[in-house]
C-alpha cells in the first residue's frame, strides 16, 4: 500500500506539488536510522517503471494513473545509489536516467541572500539554465525567481512539455525555485510551468535564459556557456585605455543587423545574414569606412520585429534570428581583431506584455509596478520595472554585466533614459504619483542607473556607458561620487534638433535661424556629449537625412555634405545611422535594406568618401578629438555672420601644438576672397574640402597648401585668403612646429 498522503498525489497529479523533494526521491520509512526505504518517482508518461541498484533491476508500483510510482524496500538500512527505468505507453525499449529528486540542492544560500538582498550582480551565475556537474553527474540547473508562485515545474522538450514530470524545490525566503536534471544538455528547449496563489497556470519563458527560440516560438533554450575559446586577449588588455572617453576618437556606426544588407535566397526570399555572414561583411565595412565603433540597435532577443529590438524579453540571451550565442561571441570577437569596439543599445527601462514573458510572471506584478501610475507606459504600451525591488535591480545590472563579461561588449547604449527619470514622463497630471517628497524625479531609477554604472565601471574600467537622454537633467555624464548619473556620454539631443531644424529650412530664411547654429556651444561642455544622427531621424515620416534638405538634388547633397563636415568637426563624439553614409534616399525601413546599388551614382559614392574622409581626419587629428569636452579647446573665429549663414571656428590639440581651423557655409552661394583670421602664421594644409568632386561636389577652393601670413583678422595674428564653396565645410590644419 501506499507509503505516503494520498493528497500528496494528488498535489503531483496536479502539477502543484510545492515541496516535490519531500515526496519523490528516496526517503525513510520510518525514523531515519531504523530500517525501511522507500523510493518514488512522477513518469507520468510511463505505463511500467523499475529501480535499477547495480545489477538488479527491482519493478515499482503503480499508484495512480498519473504516474506516481513507489518501491517500498522493509528491511533496507542503507541509502544506495540508483536509476529509475522507464517504458512509455508507445515505446518497445524502456529508457534509463537519474532521478534529479535523491539529489542535494546546488544553490549557495549566500549568494541567494544576496540576490534577493539586491547585492548581486552576477545573477546569471545562479539563475537560468546552467551546464553543470553536480554530484558526479553531468546535467542542467534550472533556477527562476518567483516568490508568490504556489508551484513550480519545469516543462520541456524532453518531458513532453508535461507540469507533472519535473516539479521545482523551493529555496526558503529568497523566493527562488531550482532543480538539477541529469542529462538534460545543449539544446534541449524548456519554459516554467507556474501555478499562481490565486490558482491560475502560467506558461513562462526563462528570464535568464541564454538563447530563445525564434518567434513565434517562444520557449528558451539550454546552452553551454564554455564552449567558446576568444582571441581578443590584445583588444582587452589596451581597451581602458584606446577606451577613455577622453582624449580619444569615437565615431560610432549604428546597425539594425536584420536591414544592414540582405541575401536573396533559392527561394526567392530576401534573407538575414547570419552573425557570421555580418562578421565577414559589415565589420571590414565599418572599419574600413574608419569607424572606431559599431553599435547594434538591441540584439538582446525580442518577440515582435517591429519594435527594433527595444521591446525586449531576453536580456540574457542574444537573438536568435542570426544564429547562436556562439556565433555572436564570434562576431565581437571578429570586431575586435578588427579595430572596432562594440556598443550594445540595452533597453532597461520598460518590457512588452506579452503572455509568456515577464508581465505578471507569477500571478502577481514581480518585475512591473502594481499601479498602472508607475507601471505602465503610455506611448509604448509596455510595462515600466519596479527599481524599488531588490530582486529586479539585481536582475537588471546582472544583464548589463553579463554582456560585458560573457560576450566581451565594449560599450552599453541605455536608451530612454529621460522615461527612467521622470514619474510624469509623457503623462498628464493626475496620471502619475509623486515621490515621497512631492517632486516628479523617479529616485528609486536614479538610484538604480547610479549603481548600475558604478558596477559596470567598477567591474570593468574601460567599458564605455552612454545615455540617450533628451531633457535637461544635470550631471548625466559626471562621476557619482560628483553627484551625477555615472554615465561616459550623454547624446546631445539639442543639437540635433536644433541642426536638423535649421537645414530643413531653405537658406534664405537660415539667417534668421542662426542661433539654432551657434546655440549648441552654450552648453557643449556642460556633459560629455555624444553628436547623433541616429535611426530615429530617418524613421515614421521624418524622411532621410538627404530628403531633409531643400534644393534640387545637387543642392540636398551639397548640405548633407556640409552638415556632415560641421558634425565631424564639432565638439562631441560621434554617431551616424547606417545609410546615411551613402546618402539613402528612403526612410529606413526594418524589414529591407539598405539600397547599396546607389553607389553607383557620384553623388551617393561621394558621400560616402566624405564619411571616410572625415572619420579618418577625426583619428588622426588630434585636435578634432583630444579636447572634446573642455571649452578651452574651443574657440570662435566668427559666429556672427548671420547674413552669409557661415561659421568659423578653432579646435586645438591637448598639447596645442595642433589646430583645426574650419568653415562651414550653409547658403548656396560662393563667397570668394573670404579672410580666415588664425592663430599663428606658417603652413595650413587643406584637410577636407566637402564641395570637393572627390565627394560628389564641384568646387575647389583655389589650392592644397596656404601660408598664412602676418595680415591680422578676426582679431588673431595672422589670416589666409581663399574661396568658400557654396554648402560646404572646409578645414585646415596647422601646426606651431610648422608641421
Amino acid at each position: 500500500m501506499p507509503h505516503f498522503d494520498p493528497t500528496a498525489i494528488r498535489a503531483l497529479s496536479d502539477g502543484r506539488c510545492s515541496v516535490p523533494f519531500d515526496v519523490l526521491g528516496i526517503h525513510a520509512l520510518g525514523a531515519p536510522d531504523a530500517p525501511g526505504r522507500v523510493i518514488r518517482a512522477m513518469l507520468p508518461w510511463a505505463r511500467e517503471a523499475w529501480v535499477v541498484r547495480g545489477d538488479e533491476t527491482i519493478p515499482m508500483q503503480r499508484l495512480d494513473h498519473a504516474g506516481v510510482f513507489e518501491l517500498a524496500l522493509e528491511d533496507e538500512t542503507d541509502w544506495f545509489p540508483y536509476r529509475l527505468r522507464g517504458l512509455g505507453w508507445h515505446k518497445d525499449e524502456p529508457v534509463e536516467f537519474d532521478d534529479p529528486y535523491r539529489l542535494a540542492p546546488v544553490l549557495d544560500e549566500e549568494r541567494l541572500l544576496r540576490f534577493h538582498h539586491g547585492d548581486e550582480s552576477r545573477a546569471w551565475e545562479i539563475l537560468g539554465a546552467q551546464r553543470i556537474e553536480h554530484e558526479g553527474f553531468e546535467g542542467t540547473l534550472f533556477s527562476v525567481w518567483a516568490p508568490n508562485a504556489e508551484a513550480i515545474s519545469v516543462i520541456a522538450s524532453f518531458n513532453g512539455w508535461d507540469m507533472r514530470s519535473h516539479p521545482m524545490r523551493p529555496r526558503g525566503v529568497t523566493g527562488v525555485w531550482e532543480l538539477f536534471i541529469p542529462g538534460v544538455t545543449s539544446g534541449d528547449i524548456y519554459k516554467y510551468s507556474i501555478h499562481s496563489r490565486q490558482g491560475v497556470r502560467l506558461e513562462k519563458t526563462d528570464p535568464y535564459a541564454r538563447a530563445m527560440e525564434m518567434r513565434p516560438r517562444s520557449a528558451s533554450t539550454v546552452v553551454d556557456e564554455r564552449s567558446y575559446e576568444w582571441h581578443d586577449e590584445e583588444w582587452l588588455a589596451r581597451r581602458a585605455d584606446h577606451q577613455r572617453p577622453d582624449g580619444r576618437p569615437i565615431s560610432i556606426y549604428e546597425v539594425h543587423l536584420g536591414s544592414w544588407r540582405k541575401n536573396p535566397g533559392d527561394d526567392g526570399v530576401w534573407h538575414w545574414l547570419s552573425y557570421r555572414e555580418l562578421a565577414e561583411q559589415l565589420l571590414p565595412y565599418a572599419a574600413d569606412m574608419g569607424f572606431t565603433h559599431v553599435e547594434l540597435m538591441p540584439v538582446t532577443e525580442h518577440p515582435f520585429d517591429g519594435s527594433w529590438g527595444y521591446q525586449t524579453l531576453g536580456y540574457f540571451a542574444p537573438t536568435s534570428r542570426f544564429g547562436t550565442p556562439d556565433d555572436f561571441r564570434h562576431f565581437i570577437d571578429e570586431a575586435h581583431r578588427l579595430g572596432l569596439g562594440v556598443i550594445l543599445d540595452w533597453v532597461p527601462a520598460h518590457f512588452p506584455t506579452d503572455a509568456h514573458g515577464l508581465a505578471w510572471f507569477d500571478g502577481t506584478h514581480l518585475y512591473e509596478h502594481e499601479d498602472p501610475r508607475k507601471g505602465q507606459h503610455p506611448d509604448w504600451g509596455t510595462l515600466v520595472y519596479n527599481y524599488g525591488r531588490n530582486e529586479v535591480c539585481s536582475f537588471l545590472i546582472s544583464s548589463a554585466l553579463y554582456w560585458v563579461e560573457q560576450f566581451h561588449i565594449d560599450g552599453l547604449r541605455v536608451d530612454a533614459v529621460a522615461s527612467m527619470l521622470y514619474l510624469d514622463y509623457s503623462r498628464k497630471e493626475g496620471e502619475w504619483i509623486p515621490n515621497q517628497y512631492g517632486g516628479r524625479e523617479n529616485l528609486e531609477a536614479i538610484t538604480f542607473l547610479k549603481r548600475m554604472n558604478e558596477v559596470v565601471h567598477g567591474e570593468h574600467p574601460g567599458i564605455l556607458t552612454f545615455a540617450e537622454e533628451s531633457t535637461a537633467w544635470p550631471g548625466v555624464s559626471k562621476p557619482t561620487f560628483d553627484g551625477g548619473l555615472g554615465f561616459d556620454l550623454k547624446w546631445n539631443m539639442g543639437w540635433m534638433n536644433d541642426t536638423l531644424d535649421y537645414l530643413e529650412h531653405d537658406p534664405l530664411f537660415r539667417k534668421h535661424m542662426h542661433d539654432r547654429l551657434t546655440f549648441s556651444l552654450v552648453y557643449a561642455f556642460s556633459e560629455r556629449f555624444l553628436l547623433p544622427l541616429s535611426h530615429d531621424e530617418v524613421v515614421h515620416g521624418k524622411r532621410a537625412l538627404v530628403g531633409k534638405m531643400p534644393g534640387y538634388d545637387s543642392d540636398r547633397f551639397a548640405t548633407l555634405r556640409a552638415l556632415y563636415g560641421y558634425m565631424w568637426t564639432h565638439p562631441g563624439k560621434k554617431l551616424l545611422f547606417m545609410g546615411g553614409e551613402i546618402g539613402q534616399w528612403s526612410e529606413w525601413n526594418h524589414e529591407g535594406s539598405l539600397e547599396w546599388h546607389l553607389l553607383e551614382d557620384d553623388l551617393h559614392r561621394g558621400t560616402k568618401e566624405l564619411v571616410r574622409r572625415l572619420n579618418r581626419l577625426h583619428v588622426d587629428e588630434p585636435a578634432l578629438h583630444e579636447r572634446d569636452f573642455g571649452s578651452d579647446g574651443f574657440e570662435w573665429i566668427d559666429c556672427n555672420d548671420a547674413d552669409r549663414s557661415v561659421i568659423s571656428y578653432l579646435r586645438w590639440s591637448e598639447d596645442w601644438s595642433r589646430c583645426a581651423a574650419v568653415v562651414v557655409n550653409f547658403t548656396p552661394m560662393r563667397w570668394e576672397g573670404l579672410h580666415l583670421g588664425l592663430p599663428f602664421e606658417g603652413g595650413w594644409k587643406l584637410a577636407v574640402n566637402s564641395a570637393d568632386p572627390d565627394f560628389g561636389g564641384g568646387h575647389s577652393i583655389g589650392g592644397e597648401s596656404f601660408q598664412a601670413s602676418g595680415r591680422e583678422s578676426h582679431g588673431r595674428p595672422a589670416s589666409i585668403v581663399f574661396d568658400m564653396p557654396p554648402l560646404s565645410t572646409v578645414v585646415f590644419v596647422g601646426s606651431r612646429q610648422g608641421g
